[in-house]
């Protein structure tokens, strides 16, 4: 009862309207939407005064990655049907995104934090760099052969470690790994969506271990997660992202890849100033 009193019907709405765009892109790039969702849930919690400032960012994140979790089932199954996920690759993949995710909180005990930046920073100028020129060359693509599963598990497992410590879906990273070796831009897609679910899953979990006892289920948080804007994003987000998904049918491949360039220039952008 006390959860359902403090639903605030503005902020629920203004979540679902987020979720409409998250959702959409997620079917259409293969990404979680944190980019978006963390920078806006964050103000939208702010103007709205649900907690503390110092606590917001840690929240929007929270909630960012179990929102995630949803968006990306429903972009996974609609690429799914789409034919859209390479089910022979897809769990060397995934395998090797849940032990990065595992293993991200070791990693940043080691590194430093500015060094991470700089270098997943690097990585995603280059990616996008990389994705524009390939867009004006769809038609001269260089066939690549795929490596082992063990190389694709090795080389993912790093990418799921620096994305979780980034705060940023493995799709940034897996889609253009994929492409590179000759991976359909769609099937690139729809497996990144499927390795989503496992940075979102296990995140989520720590969040909700971490923030167990410092927020609580009456003030309407499952640990950090605030289910109220959950349920908002979740509520469109679920239903958008397989209109991104069908969108890919419909889009020419070089258009998905300079719009996939763009989101990556904007991360870049976002982690200067971080």
């Amino acid at each position: 009862m006390n959860i359902i009193m403090s639903i605030n019907a503005p902020l629920v709405l203004s979540c679902a309207l987020l979720g409409c765009v998250v959702g959409f892109l997620a079917g259409l790039l293969g990404i979680g939407g944190g980019l978006i969702i963390v920078p806006v849930l964050s103000a939208i919690l702010i103007s709205f005064s649900i907690l503390p400032t110092e606590q917001v960012i840690v929240v929007a994140i929270a909630t960012s990655l179990a929102s995630i979790l949803f968006t990306s089932t429903s972009s996974a199954i609609a690429h799914h049907r789409n034919g859209n996920v390479p089910w022979a690759i897809a769990p060397w993949v995934v395998s090797g995104v849940a032990i990065g995710a595992l293993l991200s909180g070791f990693f940043t005990t080691l590194i430093p934090a500015l060094i991470i930046k700089w270098v997943f920073l690097l990585c995603v100028i280059l990616i996008a760099a990389k994705m524009v020129i390939s867009s004006r060359n769809v038609e001269q693509n260089v066939t690549r052969n795929l490596p082992s599963g063990a190389t694709i598990t090795g080389i993912t497992s790093i990418m799921g470690a620096l994305s979780a410590m980034i705060g940023i879906g493995g799709g940034v990273l897996v889609v253009p790994l994929l492409n590179y070796f000759s991976i359909d831009m769609r099937k690139a897609i729809g497996c990144a969506a499927v390795s989503g679910i496992v940075i979102a899953l296990f995140g989520s979990i720590g969040y909700i271990v971490a923030g167990s006892e410092k927020l609580t289920l009456q003030q309407g948080f499952l640990g950090y997660i605030y289910l109220p804007a959950l349920f908002g994003i979740v509520l469109t987000s679920w239903f958008t992202a397989p209109l991104g998904a069908k969108a890919t049918h419909y889009l020419p491949v070089a258009t998905i890849k300079k719009v996939f360039a763009f989101i990556l220039i904007v991360i870049a952008g976002k982690m200067l100033f971080y």
